[in-house]
């Protein structure tokens, strides 16, 4: 039975700058700047522990189109260490990492192979005379609006077929519009397996034949919550096995937890420390976002900054933190619009504008528009853009029926 082995990543990031966070003890911000390192050092760990046939990378390997050299020499030493077990690697770049980027070049060992600005085929074969075609490109530049995935043509002539995209899948939102497909366009290549790259949200498109995002191998912001890793794959003529790798160094989590059965000041420590301990991971760190729900203690929201600074002097647990980055509160308040609305005209005429308002983007464009933050922000998507737009309307709402 013929079979192949390989790593599938994408989305290293490496060397993120990891912007946003301010005040945090310095062993968690130096662990948070190296995270991605250690990430893609679980990925070559993960190649060499499965004695894969090959490792590809989707994509955005490198942050920035300057690549450091701090990030070019700890990539090149990753490379050398699959070289001496003879196993070569597959590289498309994407959108941040495009091949018109200028940085002084490091020289990388014969087992890496870099596709080129236009789809090409590069081939593979395995000591068994199983043989595997690989097809890809590297943006030639950041934008990259082409429909490239119709240039990407089965070639006959070997045992299994692999597409390698750097791309938006059409319909979905997140991450910036380029090189689209449809999922349609992809089965219809007739390809074994088609690795993807760009959003950093793991996601399954097809199983018959695999099509899937890895999502990146560590978060980096609030967004990117939940575990990151890459997939171990082994495709055989009639069946495929993926399994997933974990390789987050830091774990960012957004946690809403309901405090309603809280009586008092004693109980609500404890159930705080108990969420945090509940997500606390052997050898790796967390960032916590904590979201209290249905607060009846009076006096909460004054003093956050104190239960706040509390929870983090008593985190000493290095290897394995729990930082809580943030606390927040939402009180007990409940409303409905019909109620508010049948009790004052206000209250109807207030919703009637909340529906039929459009200009967030309008309001945010000085944000967007700000030469230092623009270049870290990513257009909202719909359900972003409505998510917080029920947010200022619940924000509002408790204000007027709580004014103090």
């Amino acid at each position: 039975m013929k079979e192949v082995t390989f790593i599938h990543a994408a989305d290293l990031h490496l060397d993120s700058p990891m912007t946003g966070l301010k005040h945090l003890p310095k062993q968690i911000f130096q662990r948070l700047q190296e995270s991605t390192f250690h990430a893609f050092r679980k990925v070559i760990d993960a190649a060499l522990t499965f004695n894969v046939d090959f490792v590809v990378f989707a994509g955005d390997l490198y942050d920035e189109d300057y690549r450091s050299l701090r990030a070019q020499a700890r990539f090149r030493k990753e490379m050398e260490r699959l070289a001496e077990r003879n196993i070569p690697v597959y590289i498309v770049h994407g959108n941040h990492d495009h091949l018109g980027g200028t940085w002084p070049h490091f020289h990388l060992p014969d087992n890496v192979h870099i596709f080129k600005d236009h789809v090409e085929s590069k081939d593979f074969q395995k000591s068994d005379g199983t043989t595997v075609r690989l097809y890809g490109f590297s943006y030639p530049g950041r934008h990259v609006y082409e429909r490239m995935i119709t240039h990407y043509k089965k070639e006959e002539g070997a045992d299994f077929h692999i597409g390698i995209l750097h791309g938006y899948q059409e319909g979905s939102s997140g991450h910036g519009r380029y090189a689209p497909f449809h999922l349609k366009e992809l089965l219809e290549k007739q390809y074994d397996y088609w690795a993807l790259g760009h959003i950093h949200k793991r996601s399954v498109l097809s199983e018959f034949p695999p099509v899937l995002y890895p999502g990146n191998v560590q978060g980096r912001n609030k967004k990117e919550t939940g575990v990151k890793g890459c997939y171990f794959v082994s495709l055989t003529e009639h069946n495929t096995s993926l399994r997933f790798v974990e390789t987050s160094d830091v774990i960012w989590e957004d946690v809403k937890a309901d405090a309603q059965h809280i009586d008092s000041v004693h109980e609500l420590y404890e159930f705080c420390r108990k969420t945090m301990d509940d997500y606390r991971r052997e050898g790796t760190g967390t960032l916590l976002y904590l979201s209290l729900t249905n607060v009846n203690i009076n006096g909460m929201q004054m003093q956050l900054s104190e239960w706040l600074e509390l929870f983090q002097e008593e985190e000493k647990d290095e290897a394995s933190f729990v930082w809580p980055v943030k606390i927040e509160v939402e009180e007990k308040v409940n409303w409905e619009r019909s109620q508010l609305s049948s009790e004052a005209d206000f209250y109807g005429e207030l919703f009637e504008a909340i529906d039929e308002y459009s200009d967030i983007e309008e309001c945010l464009s000085p944000l967007y528009q700000h030469p230092a933050a623009g270049k870290f922000l990513n257009a909202l998507d719909v359900q972003e853009r409505i998510k917080l737009i029920r947010e200022a309307e619940d924000l509002l709402i408790r204000s007027l029926i709580r004014p103090e």
